[in-house]
């Protein structure tokens, strides 16, 4: 079995994270959705209240699921035999660092492989942060994220 893991802060999900996670989908036979901790990220959610979002917005995709995780990459994915870790790519600037971090992974799990998937155009520009600053201010967020997830973001970040 083909597992890959989708790590990320997903302080929210957006549209450009879901679809990374559905084209990883049609790649691995399972691909868990890990929200992890990174300590240069400020976060407007907490963990589980990110699982939540990210579970109604991938409610009913066949083999994926969502975890959490405090810890390092490297020890989730040895832990559970994970493959694959997949990250979504909109710029050259997220692909200096996620470069690094697979260096990184790649040494401390020499099994596991990092697969770089880029962005849909559509999506190059949104990030959670976008997503967090439009919100606070009453913005609308409905083209940016999952609808089923509209509702909790505007309440959490008002």
């Amino acid at each position: 079995m083909k597992k890959a893991v989708c790590p990320g802060s997903f302080s929210p999900v957006t549209n450009g994270h879901i679809d990374i996670i559905m084209r990883a989908a049609k790649l691995f036979d399972e691909v868990t959705v890990l929200v992890v901790t990174n300590p240069d990220k400020r976060c407007a959610f907490t963990a589980d209240e990110r699982c939540a979002m990210i579970e109604k917005a991938l409610k009913g995709v066949p083999g994926v699921r969502v975890d959490k995780w405090d810890g390092l990459l490297a020890d989730y994915v040895k832990q559970n035999g994970i493959n694959a870790i997949v990250k979504g790519i909109r710029s050259s600037s997220d692909f200096d660092y996620e470069f690094q971090m697979a260096l990184a992974n790649k040494s401390l799990a020499p099994e596991v492989e990092t697969v770089f998937m880029t962005a849909d155009p559509q999506n190059m520009y949104v990030s959670s942060s976008l997503i967090r600053q439009i919100a606070s201010f009453g913005g609308d967020v409905s083209d940016f994220v999952p609808k089923e997830i509209v509702p909790d973001i505007e309440k959490g970040l008002k």
